[in-house]
């Protein structure tokens, strides 16, 4: 996903309950002690919930530094605030690379979103800067500032966005996922989402290394996000479809890898996508395709659903220079915040 920084062994288990898993070197039984409800997404509070009778919740990326009128549109579960990367010289985490983790208005926004019982998720990465994983000398460096970063946020969710050349970078992946093992030893609620891109073929070799490292390192994953966005110039059909289809074959992916259930596949998958204008001309995300998206996540019981990003909920004004569709809005007919309604149900 863009980022702020651009103008533009098979497992026995991998997901116990879907919420915490088991990995390479784990018995039957996940050794992650389990979320409380205020810490998981399968177990919203009454006031963060979209549909009391839904399993799918909606959960959206927001900029963890700027507010946008649509945040709370379609009452999200959970908010992934984006994105914590290196400063650029050393193992700093801050957000976007530029403000500390400790900023007040940050933490003033963060009570603001979670004030009706939504928690946050920190996001790790994402398209540009410098990811921490590439700028850390040591697993025990890189684990004691994603740490930082979760505490400043009072978090107990990790969300690790990882794409282009941090993707494709192997020492890099096997660092984070010594690191993020680290973590969750000190930390035995930490929820741990991998955010990755996808083709309607399912996920790509660097991806699945990814996931393999990840097992390899006996790290605890909850959930594994696919991108539903940007496939290229070539697919110019719908996009709702291309989701599905995405969706359908990394389940498929899943459960090869990690030996789990079709139930417990779909339970932990979640699914991105990029509201209205997307970065490949040819490719607009609808509010059809949002409806299609969400109708499909609830009939398989996937654990949930988002969008980049709540900033861009709105339409486009008149104003070229100061409205760009690929940034602050979606470059669609829409009324504010109707993305996020279609997505939350």
């Amino acid at each position: 996903m863009r980022s702020f920084l651009t103008a533009t062994a098979g497992l026995t288990c991998m997901f116990a309950l879907a919420i915490a898993g088991c990995s390479a070197g784990s018995d039957e039984t996940a050794d992650a002690a389990p979320p409380t409800p205020s810490q998981t997404e399968a177990s919203p509070s009454p006031s963060a919930s979209p549909s009391a009778s839904s399993s799918t919740s909606y959960a959206p990326y927001v900029s963890a530094v700027e507010a946008s009128d649509n945040d709370s549109a379609g009452s999200p579960a959970t908010y992934n605030l984006a994105f914590v990367i290196s400063d650029g010289s050393d193992c700093t985490p801050k957000w976007n690379g530029t403000t500390a983790l400790s900023d007040s208005a940050v933490k003033s926004r963060i009570s603001r979103l979670t004030q009706d019982g939504a928690t946050v998720r920190v996001s790790f990465g994402g398209a540009s800067g410098k990811e921490l994983a590439a700028s850390c000398d040591s697993a025990s460096d890189l684990a004691e500032a994603y740490g930082k970063a979760l505490d400043a946020a009072g978090s107990a969710q990790a969300d690790f966005d990882v794409e282009g050349d941090a993707l494709t970078d192997s020492d890099s992946v096997d660092l984070r996922s010594e690191a993020i093992a680290l973590l969750q030893k000190e930390r035995s609620d930490l929820e741990v989402s991998f955010t990755l891109p996808v083709m309607p073929s399912g996920l790509d070799d660097d991806s699945v290394a990814l996931l393999e490292s990840a097992n390899e390192h006996d790290v605890q994953v909850s959930t594994v996000n696919i991108m539903t966005m940007n496939y290229g110039e070539s697919y110019d059909g719908d996009m709702g479809d291309y989701a599905v289809t995405s969706a359908k074959a990394v389940h498929s992916q899943l459960k090869e890898i990690f030996g789990t259930s079709d139930a417990t596949a779909w339970k932990a998958m979640a699914l991105t996508s990029m509201l209205g204008t997307n970065d490949v001309d040819n490719e607009t995300f609808t509010l059809d395709d949002a409806a299609r998206v969400r109708e499909f996540a609830e009939e398989k019981g996937i654990g949930w659903v988002s969008m980049w990003a709540t900033f861009r909920d709105q339409e486009c004004g008149d104003d070229a220079s100061s409205d760009d569709a690929l940034t602050n809005c979606s470059g669609v007919d829409q009324e504010d915040g109707a993305f996020a309604e279609a997505f939350s149900g």
